[in-house]
Order: structure tokens, then sequence, then C-alpha cells
């Protein structure tokens, strides 16, 4: 009986091999079951659970219309590798429930994370080194902080004691307004209301602003059309320089918020791709092994269409403050030679710039400085691409 069962399961991968071999020499036909399916719905067994669950990475994403689920989908659909890699996103409750759901649920390997939501938690006091649970794959894109008001309204710091909307408790936008809002010294009245309801109560006039932290262009923030409000400016004040780096929106982005030809400052927060600190001699460590191999290897792919424009501005090395780098990802970028080279040209630039230089006093100063560069940079980087696309 084990013979066959394992004679069964070699059937079934080398019909999947052969379908992949051959899939970019026919036609493909959406109404039939490829032959790989048919092989597992034929001869499947225990063992076919078990190899191709062995192969599964799950990722936790974020909620319906946000960028992290259209980057879970990319992801998906490039590393998708027949029965070797299996990508497979769920649609996440937002940056606080994801990282509950590394820790805690069952079979997640992967979530999509910002990185202020683990210091938010402990400096609450919701939870304790947090940080040496986990680690991460790779810094990804910057969020950016949109601010929803009245025209009236100028700067985030005219909304104090205001009524502002910051989103559902669990996801992260909470977590990067209260940060803000603390740290400016401001005191609004906060509610907690998502986001679409959120925006028919602001042209109600229920409430005085909606805050929706994500990467640009954002569908929700997209679509709203009202011509009593627009897209708020947030300085990039020292006391946010710790955490956020400064980011700006423009009128290309969202021409129903933002006049034709104008910018609005505001500040950005980085996303992460994270894991649990999982042991190397485990399964689990094997599994995220996998994962890193085939996503970096493949990364130039996401930075083309039809993927969302915001891979642009990822950088593999990146490297990401008071985090932990999961230890087979390093090791991979240190094989293959790929280094942070933002950081670099970062350094180049001050020396060639003696101006610059001199306003850097301590290393926060240049902590600082830098991460003005990174945003400058990732910025005009996605604006070249977007002029190129559009030439082509």
């Amino acid at each position: 009986m084990h013979n066959y069962l394992r004679v069964a399961l070699a059937a079934a991968m080398t019909m999947a091999c052969a379908f992949t071999a051959r899939a970019d020499q026919t036609e493909y036909d959406p109404t039939k079951i490829s032959d790989s399916l048919k092989a597992i719905f034929q001869f499947g067994s225990v063992q076919t659970k078990q190899a191709l669950n062995a192969n599964t990475v799950t990722l936790i994403s974020g909620t319906i219309g946000g960028t992290y689920v259209q980057f879970g989908a990319d992801l998906a659909s490039v590393l998708d590798d027949g029965n070797k890699l299996r990508v497979l996103p769920i649609v996440g409750r937002g940056s606080v429930q994801s990282v509950a759901d590394i820790l805690f649920l069952q079979g997640v390997d992967l979530g999509i994370v910002r990185s202020d939501t683990l210091d938010f938690l402990e400096r609450k006091g919701f939870a304790k080194d947090i940080k040496k649970q986990f680690t991460y794959v790779t810094k990804l894109y910057n969020e950016e902080m949109h601010v929803l008001a009245a025209k009236s309204v100028r700067n985030l710091k005219e909304l104090d004691g205001k009524t502002i909307s910051v989103d559902l408790p669990n996801g992260g936008t909470f977590v990067t307004a209260l940060t803000v809002f603390e740290r400016l010294g401001m005191k609004p009245n906060v509610v907690y209301i998502e986001q679409r309801i959120a925006m028919e109560k602001l042209k109600k006039g229920e409430i005085d602003a909606v805050i929706v932290c994500g990467g640009r262009p954002y569908k929700s923030v997209s679509t709203f059309k009202d011509d009593r409000f627009h897209l708020v400016h947030v300085d990039y004040d020292k006391a946010l320089q710790g955490d956020y780096l400064p980011a700006t929106l423009s009128s290309a982005d969202y021409p129903n918020l933002i006049a034709n030809g104008e910018r609005v400052d505001t500040i950005a927060v980085p996303a992460v791709l994270a894991a649990y600190n999982w042991a190397p001699n485990t399964d689990r460590y094997r599994k995220l092994a996998t994962f890193v191999d085939a996503f970096f290897a493949k990364f130039p792919a996401f930075q083309n269409p039809p993927f969302h424009p915001k891979w642009k501005e990822v950088s593999l090395a990146a490297p990401l403050a008071g985090w932990n780098r999961l230890p087979v990802a390093q090791q991979w970028l240190d094989q293959h030679g790929v280094e942070p080279v933002a950081r670099q040209r970062f350094e180049t630039f001050l020396k060639q710039s003696p101006a610059a230089a001199a306003k850097v006093q301590s290393d926060a100063d240049k902590e600082a400085l830098f991460r003005q560069f990174q945003a400058w940079e990732a910025e005009r980087n996605a604006r070249a691409q977007a002029t190129t696309g559009k030439q082509r």
C-alpha cells in the first residue's frame, strides 16, 4: 500500500512538472483544470497532503483594498512554482492584528506590519521584549499618512482638540496616528471608525478629519470626491524624526484632493515583511528559507508592471533600525553581494556636500538626515519609473 502511495505522489509531481514545462508553449485555457491538480484529485494521498503543506508559505496581509493585500497577491503571482513553493496570502485586519497572528496563529509564516507597531505595543505595556520574538525578511515600502479635512484646515496641528477618525482598533493607522499626536503634544478627540464610514461622516460634518495610513495612491483616498475637502500638510517635526520619514503627496497621486501641480508634505512609516524568530533547525525556518531564496532571486520582476508601483521603493538590503534580520535572508544578501546602496550613496553625498555635513552634530542628526535622503531618493526613483512607463 505504501509503495502505491509513493508511486501516486510521484505521478502527481511528474505531471505537475510536465505541465509547468509546457505552460509557456501552449495557450492557457481557463476552463480547464491543470494537469497538476488532476493528478492530485486522482492520486492524492496522505503523502500528497504532507508534501503540499511542506512547501506552502502562508502570508497574513491586510484589509481589502489596502496595499498589503496587493503585495500579497503579487508575491503569490510571481513565486508560486508548482509543488516547489506556494505562497498563500490571507486577508488580515491590520498591523496590530498581524503581529498577534504571526505570534500565535497556527500556520502563519509571514506577515506585513508597520515598523512602529512593535514599539507602540511595548511603550503602552501590552508586550515586553516583543522585538526579540520577530525577525524581518526585508523592509518593504513607505506608507504615507493622509489627513483628510476641510480646506480651511492647512496643517495637522490645527486639528488639535478636534474630532479625528483613526480607523478601527487592531489596525496600523491608529498606532501611527496616536504616536504622532503624542509626539506633537496634540490632544484631539479620537474616534475609531472604519474608513469608508468615516469619510461619509466627514462629508456630513459629524467629524473634523479622517486619517489614513497606506501606500500612495491609496484606493479609498483616491476615490474620495468632495470639493469641500483636501489633504492636509503634516510637518516633519524633530519629534517625529526618530520613527518616521518625510514624504510628499502630489496632484498626480490625488487629483481630486490636491490642486494641479501642487504638493502636500506629510510623513511616512515603513512597512516590514516580518516573521516569527524560529530556530534554524525547525521546519518553519526551512519554509522561510525556501521563500527567501525564491523571493530574492525573482525580486527584479516585482519592479515592473503590472505589479504595485510601491515595489519600486523596495531595497532588499535596506537596514531597519531596532530589528534583527532573518539570518537566512542576511546570508542570501551576503552571498550574492547585495548591499544597502542607499547608505553608500548617502556617505558619498556627505563627503561631497560640506554644507550638509556641517549640520551633522551627532549620530542622531546623521540618522535623521539619512532618513530624509532615503525618502527623497525613493520618491525620485518612483517618479522616474513612472515617467519612463508613460514614455513607453
